[in-house]
C-alpha cells in the first residue's frame, strides 16, 4: 500500500513562498512520475508541475518560472517550491505518483491547503 503525505501547506501574503514536501512510504518511488495537481472547490483539478525518474520536469504555464519541482530520491520525497504566490495559487495541493509514467496518477496524497492573501 503505497502513501503519500504533504506538508507545508499554509497560509501567506501575496508575492510569498511556501515550500511543499510530499514523502512516498515505497521505494518504487524512484522509478516513478510524481506530481502536484492543485483543486479549488467547485472546479476542475489542475496539473501544477510534474517530474519523471530522469529528472525532467514540466509545468502549467500559470506557474512557470514561479514554481519549481524536484526529488530527493533517498528520501522518497518530492518538493514543490513556490515563490511570487499570488492569489490565484490558493489551492488544495496535492501529490500524486504515476507508475511507471506520468500519463496516469496512481495513488494521491490526502492533500495539503495553500491559502495566498
Amino acid at each position: 500500500h503505497v502513501q503519500l503525505v504533504e506538508s507545508g501547506g499554509g497560509s501567506v501574503q501575496a508575492g510569498g513562498s511556501l515550500r511543499l514536501s510530499c514523502a512516498a512510504s515505497t521505494g518504487t518511488f524512484r522509478s516513478a512520475c510524481m506530481g502536484w495537481i492543485r483543486q479549488v472547490s467547485g472546479k476542475e483539478r489542475e496539473g501544477v508541475a510534474s517530474i519523471d525518474s530522469d529528472g525532467e520536469t514540466t509545468y502549467a504555464d500559470s506557474v512557470k518560472g514561479r514554481f519549481t519541482i524536484s526529488r530527493d530520491n533517498a528520501k522518497n520525497t518530492v518538493y514543490l517550491q513556490m515563490n511570487s504566490l499570488q492569489t490565484e495559487d490558493t489551492a488544495m495541493y496535492y501529490c500524486a505518483m504515476g507508475v511507471p509514467s506520468c500519463q496516469r496518477f496512481d495513488y494521491w496524497g490526502q492533500g495539503t491547503q495553500v491559502t495566498v492573501s
